[in-house]
């Protein structure tokens, strides 16, 4: 099993990343479910979703869990399937149809639930996951407060034992609660004696306990949103969940899988918008011709479909590596957190670029569509509304591009990564190294496998740099830390779709797979130049005179590439997007 981010300083071997073309039958026919699911039970109630139809939300969820698309996580002794995590990112790319649906689906199945998988104790699990795996019960996450969005461990709910011994008194708030309206368990935080971050199981008909107004949003307004107060309310002390002053552990486990799983949902939503945005070109006429034949047209569909592609390529690579991860230590259980934990530097990669992502898609759908796209008449305007929270939830990117160099040098300094030494001999070399360019070998893409070795060194390049200069004040460098972030998030990128690639080029031969090569040589094309931009950036911030000379030279070494013909690339990237009608690869 490869640890949590040593992409980042070995090679990966392309035969060894899991990739769509690996899914197997089961996963194929669940995910036809859940399309199915979608687009039969959902999508037509969409209207009466928005306008929040009493008890229909809870109904469909009711009925997905009749065709077994919220058990897939829980383990068979408690009425669940216990499936890969493969099949949980396949059901929540497929559920999309039903737009916001996806959004109560997704807390439900995944920070809803997973805290008592992974950390209840026998009884709880035997008293709320069965009626979990059905729907009888819905569940909902309570982590957020008025005045602690992204600084989480700020709360100000209070827990205090009751002088019988038998109940913590809760008092305090959380907002922006999804599935509130109707949830019937909530896991929730509060500090015992105000100082004991502590997680708990909070029912409904808790006494002391009330749900406040549903939020006026922007966006996925077929969700429930609502806020949770607590007033002396009497939570059983057998409702604690794992360990007093223990729920950061909790918190924080849950939220690398609510990362991990809100990036397919993204991922699904970007497709969608992908094949609402070519079938429009197709039929929109202007000027005598369809849109489609348009150059700035085809250029918008080739490039939704590469970062589509690229994403694509990244999420199921991390359910690949979390399911070989559970392989070793099993489904369920305080090790399946913990070692879910080993990619959270990869779950925050998958949530910035995924919701960035659809972001962009859903902004270019809209373009495309024109006036059209303004429209509520039309689908992508609805996809655009949606689309903007993704950025928010789960913690938001900026907190997220925080982590992914925080986590890094945190390990790097226990021990646990060896990223300074790596940077340190880096530095050594890097005065008479002379990197190996060209395809002189004839291999396929053999250019763009020289070029990713030598971003990753770029990243060592400015990493080691700040670390040097910073040290433990490097936290204090938000601007350095998110162009580390930026640079970390677009090397795992490029080698995922680059493996991706030569996997297919091994199994199918170039040919077949020309139109995965288009997309990795146009990306590299795109990508390498941000690289170096980021990289010139954070060592001027860094470093002035002979030394910074001296750094830019060697970056300069690293960053040289040749470009491919971007503009051919992508018209032939756009050709098979219109004709596919939509996604492809």
């Amino acid at each position: 099993m490869s640890k949590g981010a040593m992409f980042l300083l070995e090679p990966v071997n392309p035969l060894e990343v899991f990739t769509p073309e690996d899914f197997t039958e089961e996963h194929r026919m669940i995910a036809a479910t859940a399309a199915d699911f979608a687009m039969g039970e959902v999508a037509p109630h969409m209207a009466e979703l928005e306008e929040q139809k009493e008890g229909l939300a809870p109904e469909l969820l009711r009925k997905a869990g009749e065709l077994g698309l919220l058990s897939n996580d829980i383990p068979e002794t408690y009425g669940g399937m216990e499936l890969d995590k493969i099949t949980s990112i396949v059901i929540a790319e497929n559920l999309v149809a039903g737009g916001s649906f996806i959004i109560s689906h997704g807390a439900h199945t995944g920070i809803g639930t997973l805290p008592i998988v992974f950390f209840g104790n026998d009884e709880q699990k035997a008293r709320y996951l069965p009626a979990l795996a059905t729907g009888k019960k819905l569940a909902a996450y309570a982590l957020t407060e008025p005045g602690s969005g992204s600084d989480a461990l700020a709360a100000k709910t209070k827990a205090v034992l009751s002088e019988d011994g038998k109940y913590y008194i809760l008092n305090g708030t959380k907002q922006f609660i999804t599935n509130a309206g109707y949830a019937d368990v909530f896991i929730t935080y509060a500090k015992v004696d105000g100082d004991k971050f502590t997680a708990f199981i909070v029912d409904r008909d808790t006494e002391g306990f009330s749900i406040g107004p549903e939020e006026k949003k922007m966006g996925i307004k077929g969700s429930s949103t609502r806020s949770l107060i607590f007033e002396n309310a009497r939570v059983p002390v057998e409702n604690v969940l794992f360990e007093i002053g223990k729920g950061h552990v909790v918190a924080f486990n849950i939220l690398n899988i609510g990362r991990f799983k809100l990036a397919a949902g993204c991922l699904g939503t970007a497709k969608l918008a992908l094949k609402h945005s070519a079938r429009y070109a197709l039929e929109r006429q202007q000027f005598g011709l369809p849109i489609a034949k348009f150059g700035l047209i085809q250029e918008k569909l080739a490039r939704i479909n590469t970062a589509t592609f690229v994403t694509e390529s990244m999420v199921y690579r991390t359910g690949g590596l979390i399911d070989d991860m559970l392989a070793q230590v099993g489904h369920t259980g305080q090790e399946t957190a913990k070692g879910i934990e080993e990619y959270a530097v990869e779950c925050s990669i998958n949530k910035v670029y995924g919701s960035e992502t659809l972001d962009m898609a859903a902004d270019e759908a809209v373009q495309i569509f024109g006036g059209y796209g303004y429209s509520q008449e039309y689908p992508v305007e609805q996809i655009y509304r949606d689309s903007r929270i993704n950025r928010i939830f789960e913690g938001t990117n900026e907190i997220n591009r925080l982590i992914i160099p925080g986590t890094l040098l945190r390990r790097a300094m226990k021990g646990q990564l060896p990223l300074l030494p790596a940077a340190q001999k880096l530095a050594r070399d890097l005065l008479t190294m002379m990197p190996a360019m060209g395809e002189s070998d004839g291999a396929p893409l053999a250019e763009q496998q020289k070029v990713l070795e030598n971003m990753k060194k770029v990243f060592l390049l400015v990493a080691g740099a700040a670390a040097q200069k910073y040290m433990e004040k490097l936290e204090r460098e938000q601007e350095i830390l998110g162009m580390l972030a930026d640079m970390v998030i677009e090397v795992f990128a490029m080698e995922s779709a680059l493996a991706r690639t030569l996997k297919a080029i091994q199994r199918e031969g170039e040919e077949k797979a020309s139109l995965k090569v288009d997309m990795v040589r146009s990306y590299f094309n795109d990508t390498i130049p941000k690289m170096e931009t980021w990289a010139r950036e954070a060592l001027a911030a860094m470093a002035s005179g002979d030394e910074l000379r001296t750094q830019l030279a060697a970056l300069k070494k690293l960053a040289r590439y040749t470009p491919v013909d971007g503009v051919a690339a992508r018209r032939r990237i756009a050709a098979k997007v219109l004709e596919a009608e939509g996604y492809t690869c």
